[in-house]
């Protein structure tokens, strides 16, 4: 089956993986991780991607972002691919591609589901059982969301700013969203629709993509067609 043409509206939030080949680790080590980041916070800022969260796993990343003009996460991830990938086979000694074909994507409905992807996103570490609260690992947005940590890579979406007046009381609500377990189907249906670049959210959103765009974003239905 062809794969679904890319929908990228300006001003939607979109869930982004990208993996290293074959599952292969895309990163040695800190040094690798500090260079991808570098060239991220380069890239979204010059193709115009808002960067809400993120993490860098051993061999994928995650992100959720919001473009700002046509086309800018699709720029933003060839050029960052790319220079990460000429940088990190120089410094391995090797060759070749390093990513899993293009990335993966879905569009996300802000209002319903944007706060349990921050979640879903900044617990990948505690469900790969590399640290025990996501607080302790580095390389995720979870310590400049929750702890309030400066990065010059993070733009809040207005939904985080909503949880409170002050700095201070945004931090606390944000820390407690991590109290309640993110929900098995939840996690089920945000894989799944990365997977197929389809998008979350109720049926009045999906028809209003799908009305803007002349581009499917729901999955096709199962069985056979009616017979006339």
């Amino acid at each position: 089956m062809p794969r679904l043409a890319r929908v990228s509206p300006i001003g939607v939030v979109q869930h982004v993986i990208q993996r290293g080949n074959n599952r292969q680790e895309c990163f040695g080590g800190e040094r690798d991780m500090a260079a991808y980041v570098n060239w991220l916070k380069e890239y979204s800022s010059q193709y115009g991607v808002d960067i809400h969260a993120w993490v860098l796993m051993s061999n994928h990343v995650h992100l959720l972002c919001t473009p700002k003009i046509d086309h800018a996460v699709s720029k933003m991830m060839q050029s960052l691919g790319r220079s990460y990938v000429r940088y990190f086979n120089r410094a391995h000694g090797r060759s070749g591609t390093l990513w899993e074909g293009r990335f993966k994507s879905c569009l996300v409905q802000s209002e319903r589901y944007l706060l349990e992807c921050y979640r879903y996103i900044e617990l990948n570490p505690v469900r790969a059982n590399m640290v025990g609260d996501p607080s302790e690992y580095r390389w995720s947005s979870y310590q400049c969301n929750a702890l309030g940590k400066e990065s010059e890579l993070r733009q809040p979406h207005e939904l985080y700013l909503s949880l409170g007046k002050t700095k201070a009381e945004r931090l606390e609500a944000y820390i407690d969203l991590f109290r309640v377990h993110v929900p098995d189907m939840f996690i089920s249906d945000l894989r799944e629709c990365t997977n197929k670049g389809l998008a979350l959210g109720d049926d009045r959103f999906k028809q209003k993509i799908e009305g803007d765009s002349h581009q499917r974003v729901t999955p096709l239905k199962v069985g056979r067609p009616k017979k006339l």
